[in-house]
């Protein structure tokens, strides 16, 4: 069965793997989630579960949001996430808890990357710059627009300044160094998407 949870980002640390290495790792508070609803191949076409993460006051929802819940017999979510299967082995009201996952897998770490504010091209696309002689009138600039007359405008997906980040980044292949199951902890090896806070979702590696 694919295995997936989500979780809050704590922050960056390190630990002393058995030789002696310092191996840098991201700290996940990790579930646990409530399993909210489940589609079957009769009812949906596919199967899936449909995981919440975070208490939240039933105030804070509007009228379908707490049926969703309500129907379920579950106390109300921030988040609502849904995660295909190939088998449905849960079922609604089951916990998914940090112990799930055992150190050495490799997961796919998915979060709402920094923003970063207005940018330039160089930064937001790591384009080339121009000279930075004396004189030289082009420096940190998107370079040419394109063609002359034909065909008269600038043409789709030129890379130019813009907003930079606040966006969907999937990091593949990371490693669990380390589950707490006790504290709800996943220590994952290397930096992941998003902010302090942030939600974050762990799954299994699709190229493991």
């Amino acid at each position: 069965m694919k295995k997936a949870i989500l979780g809050t980002k704590l922050g960056m640390t390190q630990i002393f793997a058995e030789d002696g290495k310092v191996i840098p790792v991201t700290v996940v508070k990790a579930g646990p989630c409530a399993v909210v609803q489940t589609k079957t191949v009769e009812t949906d076409g596919y199967e899936s579960v449909v995981v919440g993460y975070g208490d939240v006051k039933e105030k804070s929802l509007n009228k379908p949001m707490k049926g969703i819940f309500a129907k379920a017999n579950v106390a109300p979510k921030k988040y609502l996430r849904e995660f295909r299967l190939e088998e449905a082995t849960l079922s609604v009201g089951d916990e998914i808890k940090a112990d799930i996952f055992e150190a050495g897998e490799k997961v796919d770490v998915s979060g709402i990357s920094k923003g970063k504010g207005f940018a330039g091209p160089m930064k937001r696309w790591g384009l080339h710059r121009g000279p930075m002689s004396h004189g030289s009138g082009y420096h940190r600039g998107s370079g040419s627009m394109g063609a002359c007359s034909n065909p008269g405008r600038v043409m789709k997906g030129k890379k130019l300044p813009g907003h930079m980040g606040v966006v969907k980044v999937t990091i593949q292949n990371l490693e669990i160094v380390k589950v707490d199951a006790e504290n709800e902890l996943i220590l994952v090896k290397g930096a992941i998407p998003g902010n302090k806070g942030g939600l974050v979702t762990i799954r299994n590696s699709v190229k493991a």
